[in-house]
This record gives C-alpha cells, sequence and structure tokens, in this order.
C-alpha cells in the first residue's frame, strides 16, 4: 500500500523498531511517547539472533554489532562456583546464522533512535483512540490529536491502548520475583570478558554477560512476596543479604556495582492475549505480550513485531485493516507461546514449586550442551527470518 501515514504511540525498542521499518518502506511515520526524556526501563538486554536478524535487514548490522558483546560462551556455576555446565554457543551461532548481542539498553535505543529519519514527539501522553472507515486519531492530554491511516501502540506493559483494542482491561501480573540491573566494568575477578555466567542456587540467579566497552550487564534475580517486593530497600545491603555465602566473584560484583545506577525491577508478564488489532490499531511490543526476561526474548519479540508488520503493509493491498489482521493471525500464535514458556521458565527457575528448581539444578549438571543448544535454537528459528 502506497502512502501511508502512520501513527506510532511509544518510542521504546518495538515502537523505533517499527518506525524505521515502516519509513524505510515509504510512508509517513510520527512517532509520540509520554515521557519527557527518554530513558530505558533496565541497564541492558540480551538480544539473540532472531532479533538481531531483524535489525541486520533493516540495514543495522554494523550497528548492532558495534554495540553488541561479544558471547562466545555460556557458564551455569553453583553457589560455591562450582561449573555446572559449560556451553560453546559458537555452533549455534553456525545453525542460527547469526550471533547473538547482549547490549546495554541505552546503547539501543540511541542507535534506534539515531536510524529513525523523524522527530520522536516527547511529553505526549495518548489518553485515547477514535477511528472510522478511513482513518484513525490518537487523542494526546496536551489536546493534540494526530491522525493517519493506521495507529500503532507500542506503549508498554501497561498500555491503556490495549484496553481500547481488546474491549477489556487485562492487567500485568506479578511474575513472583524482584531483579536488579546494572552494568559494570569487565574484570577477570568477575568472569571470563567472552562468556555469560550465571551462578544459580537457592531459587536465585547472579548474571553476568558482555557488552561493548568493556563492561558487563549484570542481574540478580530473588524470589518474594508481591508485598515484599514492593516495599524496596538499599540495594547492596539486600543483594549482600540474599547472596551471603556465594563464590567470591558474586561478593566482588556486588560490591563494585553503583547502587545510584542500578535498576530494582518488580517482574511483570502479560498475556498471552487472543487479539492484537481493531480496526486501524495494532498492538506492538510489550503492549501486547509482555514476557518474563526468562528466555531473553522480550525485546526480539517487539523487533519480531515492527518486521512482520511492516511486511503486511507493503506485502498486501487489500485494505489496512486487512494487513493488520494477517499480523495478527501470525504473532498471536507466536507471541502467545513465547510468553507462555518464559513464564514457565521463570516459575520453574526460582522456585515456584521446590521440587521442579531442584530437579533443574540436578539437569543443569548433566544436561548435554547440545541440547540446551537446540532448545535456544528452537526458539530462534521460529521466528519470521530463518
Amino acid at each position: 500500500m502506497d502512502s501511508l501515514k502512520v501513527i506510532i504511540v511509544g518510542a521504546g525498542m518495538g515502537g523505533l523498531t517499527a518506525g524505521i521499518a515502516l519509513s524505510q518502506a515509504g510512508y509517513a511515520v510520527e512517532i509520540y511517547d509520554r515521557v519527557n526524556e527518554l530513558r530505558p526501563a533496565g541497564a541492558g538486554i540480551s538480544l539473540w539472533s532472531n532479533g538481531v536478524k531483524v535489525l541486520n535487514r533493516l540495514g543495522l548490522g554494523k550497528e548492532i554489532a558495534a554495540i553488541g558483546g561479544q558471547m562466545d560462551r555460556m557458564e551455569y556455576r553453583t553457589i560455591s562456583g562450582e561449573v555446572l555446565n559449560n556451553i560453546d554457543l559458537l555452533p549455534l551461532m553456525q545453525q542460527v546464522g547469526q550471533r547473538p548481542y547482549p547490549v546495554a539498553r541505552t546503547d539501543l535505543q540511541q542507535m534506534l533512535r539515531r536510524a529513525f529519519p523523524g522527530e520522536v514527539q516527547l511529553g505526549y501522553c495518548c489518553v485515547g483512540i477514535e477511528q472510522d472507515a478511513t482513518s484513525v486519531t490518537a487523542i494526546f492530554d496536551n489536546g493534540h490529536r494526530a491522525t493517519g491511516d493506521l495507529l500503532i501502540a507500542a506503549n508498554g506493559i501497561r498500555s491503556n491502548c490495549r484496553t481500547y483494542v481488546l474491549g477489556k482491561e487485562v492487567a500485568p501480573k506479578y511474575a513472583g520475583y524482584v531483579n536488579w540491573n546494572g552494568l559494570v566494568s569487565v574484570s577477570a575477578d568477575l568472569a571470563p570478558k567472552d562468556t555469560w555466567v550465571v551462578y544459580v542456587g537457592e531459587h536465585k540467579r547472579a548474571s553476568m554477560m558482555p557488552i561493548a566497552g568493556d563492561r558487563f550487564y549484570f542481574f540478580f534475580d530473588v524470589p518474594m512476596s508481591q508485598a515484599a517486593a514492593c516495599q524496596g530497600g538499599d540495594i547492596r545491603a539486600d543483594l549482600m543479604q540474599f547472596f551471603a555465602g556465594w563464590a567470591p566473584p558474586v561478593q566482588a560484583l556486588i560490591h563494585r556495582l553503583n547502587p545510584e545506577t542500578t535498576n530494582r525491577v518488580v517482574i511483570h508478564d502479560m498475556g498471552p492475549i487472543d487479539r492484537m488489532v481493531r480496526g486501524r490499531v495494532a498492538l506492538l511490543g510489550d503492549a501486547a505480550h509482555a514476557t518474563c526476561p526468562d528466555l531473553g526474548q522480550g525485546g526480539c519479540q517487539a523487533v519480531e513485531d515492527a518486521l512482520v508488520l511492516a511486511n503486511y503493509l507493503t506485502s498486501t493491498n487489500i485494505s489496512v485493516e486487512d494487513a493488520l489482521r494477517r499480523y495478527e493471525a501470525e504473532r498471536v500464535e507466536r507471541t502467545g507461546a513465547v510468553v507462555q514458556k518464559a513464564r514457565k521458565r521463570a516459575e520453574q527457575i526460582h522456585g515456584k514449586d521446590p521440587v521442579v528448581t531442584q530437579q533443574w539444578y540436578e539437569q543443569l549438571g548433566r544436561e548435554n550442551p547440545a541440547d540446551v543448544r537446540a532448545a535456544i535454537a528452537k526458539v530462534i528459528l521460529a521466528g519470521p527470518l530463518k
């Protein structure tokens, strides 16, 4: 379809990627976000090969490689530091055709914003949507109205546009754990600089993965009640308590992190939902399928959404509504499966059933690395780019 005007609500990873893809298709794109300053949620993200392939397709291969970490191996270790499993990731890259890239979220957002040819309008909170047979309008709290041929709602897990699309409210669900994350300088006493190291035990995790600039993206996971999760606390003191007695690299990480730049996130997910489209309005990214970060697929699914949506708009010409229905049919199944798989993985890791988690620890110690790679590859290769 030619000469479409696209309104995008939300300037996160999904909204910006959609803006880039649709601009490259020749469409006029306007992006709005409610915040006054774009600050990504979280310090880093593991962008697996399916997400990287989308960025490659959009001509950003060199840019993502420049900010991505060289992650050649993955290690699981016990609380005491004993190696449970050592997984060479190079055969995985050969199988799926692309290296994964852990990246700093700020680096990624800046890269995407530079690649989007238009301006991002900040301080615009969408409070309503109207549509008729030929157009759709986003209504903002400052009185501005943006009208186009379609509207993409990419405004996150607490999207009010989701209620409009579904005709009911679907609230995010607490995933049962809290995540702390941030960035530290690479150091040999923490982990090898080409290795993603994950310490597991007591239904908790402590992890470091390499990103560009000789830095590690780190995270800690601790299961707790929702009431306790919402209380907060002193970051370093809490982590010292939760990870007391863990291996020396974990202790060193806790002492080396900067509490001022460490995020504490109460983890939620949302979905799966059975529809992503209403007329000329399409949900994209976390607004449609917020995912527990335990598969590393949340951001990847958002950029997959963007590519698939652009593909249908450019390759089918019955109507905008028809293209969006095709997008919905393809993405509901894919993203719903990922949400459910990630939720199951989160429960397995974080002790929802302690017996299941103990079995997982035992499995890690005897699992063939080829089986781990196969499981990761299965998720990657189910995406739109093989």
